[in-house]
């Protein structure tokens, strides 16, 4: 037997057509009702000399006791055709409507229609994170699903974000800049202007990221409201999915480390040799941002991570709200280990001791499964990685069931110039956890 939610899939892309079809069925009744009232007395008359002139052409061509046959036969013939040829007119109405507003679809309507409504009735995905990881991921999973949330860490201090901060008082928007670009389903020009940054002799401009800039801009048209700003520029870039902040408080990370010292600031943390015992967020008590907690609470599947484990999976969850929405949460929810360690804030750092940096910050259990790694870089990368103080991940697995979570083991990784995570890798492991529950 066909489970109630794997025929709600299959019948999911007519969803959408079901008011369309209403209407149109409504309409065509409405229409043949008030033709039937206005013209009762002659259509009945125009009918009988259409019919007339009919079976005297017939009459020229068949016998008469092949008259009444004939007939039908020429009048089922005309139905069909007249069918045949209403349905093309519309299609090719439509087709010229819709390639006259988007000249790139090239004829592939039908094709692109049809995916965009499978997108739309996805599963309802949350990821939670920051940096590179989290926006590697959504590149993946806008393949699946554009039921797609991201809750960005808002605690950057450097760069352009933290230019932006100082001079003009906003929630830093270089990671939430990244997720759009990696959701965004736009031209590539568009997506290479918000990500380019301008040269170090560009004078006020050195170190900005376009598409920080321009999300300042939007924050200033929409008279200083950063949520309104997001949204248009969601807008701009056409994403799958939405982006938005885990808080719209200015937050700051402080760091207490092992030998006691604090350090205050995201980037004086990632840039610390020393090894970090616990994270904090100042202010303590700032406000969750509820569209966050709302899409954590209907999520099918949360993800947690990738990222900097310290700077950007763990701030997130220290917002009040946000780590007892995922305890209460139905969702499958996994955290995704890095691939590779980070100089400075996960020294020599295995999966299960990512898992325990977690735990010791959190004091719930957030997720049920692990997700680690397994394939190893070549030599190249790893001689290369290891002049850079980083090493790859050990996939210590039996140590991760020990600690009472499930492991998911495989090759998730991407080795190009850089190693990491591979976002089709990721995305089908995730659709196929989701397939077995």
């Amino acid at each position: 037997m066909i489970r109630p939610r794997k025929l709600r899939q299959m019948l999911a892309p007519a969803n959408g057509a079901r008011k369309t079809v209403l209407i149109l069925v409504f309409g065509l009744a409405t229409f043949v009702c008030g033709i039937a009232i206005s013209f009762k007395d002659r259509i009945p008359n125009l009918l009988d000399a259409v019919s007339s002139q009919i079976d005297q052409l017939l009459g020229l061509v068949v016998d008469a006791e092949s008259l009444d046959w004939s007939r039908h036969l020429l009048g089922g013939g005309l139905l069909l055709l007249g069918f045949y040829l209403l349905i093309q007119g519309v299609r090719s109405g439509l087709r010229h409507v819709f390639e006259t507003v988007n000249p790139d679809t090239g004829g592939r309507l039908a094709r692109i229609y049809r995916r965009r409504l499978q997108l739309a009735q996805g599963y309802k995905i949350v990821v939670l994170g920051g940096g590179t990881g989290l926006s590697t991921l959504l590149r993946g999973l806008k393949q699946q699903t554009s039921n797609i949330t991201a809750v960005v860490t808002v605690t950057d201090d450097g760069g352009s974000s933290g230019k932006l901060i100082q001079e003009k008082g906003i929630i830093p928007p270089g990671d939430i800049r990244n997720c759009l670009v990696a959701l965004a389903d736009a031209e590539k020009s568009m997506t290479d202007l918000f990500q380019y940054r301008f040269s170090s002799d560009s004078g006020n401009l050195s170190g900005h990221s376009m598409g920080n800039l321009l999300i300042a801009a939007l924050s200033d048209q929409a008279r200083g409201d950063f949520e309104r700003a997001i949204e248009l520029a969601s807008d701009v870039l056409a994403i799958r999915g939405r982006v938005v902040p885990s808080t719209l408080s200015h937050v700051t990370l402080r760091a207490l480390m092992e030998d006691g010292t604090e350090v205050t600031g995201e980037t004086k943390v990632a840039g610390t040799s020393k090894r970090i015992r616990r994270i904090f967020l100042c202010p303590e008590d700032s406000k969750p941002y509820q569209a966050a907690i709302e899409a954590i609470l209907e999520a099918d599947l949360i993800c947690v991570g990738p990222g900097s484990v310290f700077t950007s999976v763990i701030p997130n969850l220290l917002v009040p709200g946000i780590a007892e929405a995922l305890e209460k949460s139905p969702a499958h929810k996994v955290y995704i280990c890095n691939v590779m360690t980070q100089r400075g804030e996960s020294d020599s750092f295995s999966a299960s001791e990512h898992v325990s940096a977690v735990l010791a910050n959190i004091d719930r259990k957030i997720f049920d499964y692990v997700m680690v790694n397994t394939a190893q870089p070549s030599q190249a990368a790893t001689e290369k990685y290891r002049d850079a103080g980083q090493v790859w991940v050990d996939a210590d697995i039996e140590r991760i069931k020990a600690m009472g979570y499930i492991p998911l083991p495989g090759d998730y990784m991407s080795e190009t110039d850089l190693v990491r995570h591979d976002p089709m890798k990721l995305s089908a492991r995730i659709i196929r956890l989701l397939e077995k529950r």
